[in-house]
C-alpha cells in the first residue's frame, strides 16, 4: 500500500487478453448483477449512519467496488469480521502523502483534507457478480445490524 517510487501498473499480457476477450461476453450480465447487489446493500443501509457509494446524477454505476464511508471504520470492520465477512481498505494512505508523490503535488493552504478524511473512513465490502443470494442476504443482515 506504499508507493515509494513512481511507476506503472500494467497487468494485461497476451494470456490475460485472451481470457478477457471471453469474459467480455458476460460483462453486461455481471454489471447488472453488481447493480442488483448494490441496490440490496443500499436498502440494508437505510437507518444507519454509514454512507453508501456516491452516484453522480445521470451516470450509471457498475460497482467495481462497494465502498462504505463511516466515521467508526474500525468498529464496522470488526462487526463484519465477527460475522465472517471480509472487508478491504484499498487506499489507507492518500496519494499526496505517498513517498513517491509527496513532493510532486501542489497543494493549497488547506492541503487535501477531504482526501485524508476519506482515507480514514472508507471500507469496501464484498462485491462481485458471483455472490450468491444467500451471501448477499448475510451481508445485508450485517449492514442492517449497524443501525442504531
Amino acid at each position: 500500500y506504499i508507493s515509494a517510487m513512481v511507476g506503472v501498473n500494467s497487468r494485461l499480457d497476451e494470456v490475460q487478453a485472451a481470457i478477457l476477450r471471453v469474459k467480455l461476453t458476460a460483462l453486461d450480465a455481471g454489471n447488472a448483477r453488481r447493480q442488483a447487489i448494490a441496490a440490496a446493500y443500499d436498502a440494508a443501509l437505510a437507518g444507519t449512519a454509514i454512507e453508501a457509494p456516491f452516484r453522480r446524477p445521470g451516470a450509471g454505476h457498475v460497482f467495481h467496488q462497494y465502498v462504505l464511508r463511516c466515521e467508526n471504520r474500525a468498529e464496522v470492520q470488526a462487526h463484519f469480521k465477527a460475522q465472517g465477512i471480509g472487508t478491504g481498505i484499498h487506499y489507507p494512505m492518500p496519494v499526496h502523502l505517498q513517498p513517491a508523490y509527496r513532493d510532486r503535488t501542489a497543494l493549497g493552504p488547506a492541503g487535501c483534507t477531504e482526501t485524508a478524511r476519506a482515507s480514514e473512513e472508507v471500507l469496501s465490502i464484498p462485491m462481485y457478480p458471483e455472490l450468491s443470494d444467500a451471501q448477499v442476504e448475510r451481508i445485508c443482515a450485517a449492514l442492517a445490524g449497524l443501525a442504531g
